[in-house]
């Protein structure tokens, strides 16, 4: 049984040498896409990650000018239910972003599909339930929060009204480092 697997699966041993070098090179380039794309730090909950591409300046930096810049994006754009969930949307999120950038097929306008306003939404109830349980005693109205989006009425937190690439001109971001590996730097001097 298992000698058939390895004969099926497994090269001849004059084709050994150059499947093991064409492998090695396909990993290889691998490695070094998950190195440029910066892949690690889509796991982590920075903010600054969000910026690895450039369509997200304009996001990054009302953002950061406005009431929830003490949140991360991860607060507001991911689901909280539990960290499989989480991780899960971050990873489907995600390769819909960089097969997007990498095609580029950006939008000039970035506008949430529906199950990221879902999350949206799902967030805005979870943080600002004190709040919302506060109006609901005052109102004896349990439904004042159920019929619209939060954004519906407050357009402007906290990206502001402003929704394209060409909206915040002159953009002033962190921009990530280099991509180029210290050890290509110095042989290239």
């Amino acid at each position: 049984m298992f000698r058939w697997i390895i004969n099926k699966f497994f090269p001849r041993s004059e084709w050994l040498f150059a499947a093991i070098l064409m492998a090695g090179i396909f990993f290889g380039f691998v490695l070094y896409a998950f190195y440029l794309s910066r892949a690690w730090s889509y796991v982590s909950d920075k903010p600054e990650t969000c910026i690895n591409c450039h369509v997200m300046s304009t996001e990054y930096l009302t953002w950061l000018h406005s009431s929830h810049a003490r949140q991360v994006c991860n607060d507001c754009h991911v689901p909280h239910e539990n960290v499989f969930k989480k991780y899960f949307f971050k990873a489907k999120d995600g390769l819909r972003h960089a097969t997007i950038f990498t095609l580029r097929t950006e939008p000039q306008a970035i506008i949430m599909k529906p199950e990221g306003q879902k999350a949206v939404m799902n967030n805005c109830l979870r943080c600002h339930a004190p709040l919302f349980a506060y109006i609901e005693r005052k109102t004896g109205n349990d439904e004042a929060f159920s019929s619209r989006a939060c954004w519906n009425c407050h357009r402007e937190t906290p990206h502001g009204r402003v929704k394209s690439l060409s909206a915040t001109e002159k953009v002033m971001v962190p921009l990530p480092g280099s991509a180029v590996p210290m050890w290509l730097k110095q042989l290239m001097k």
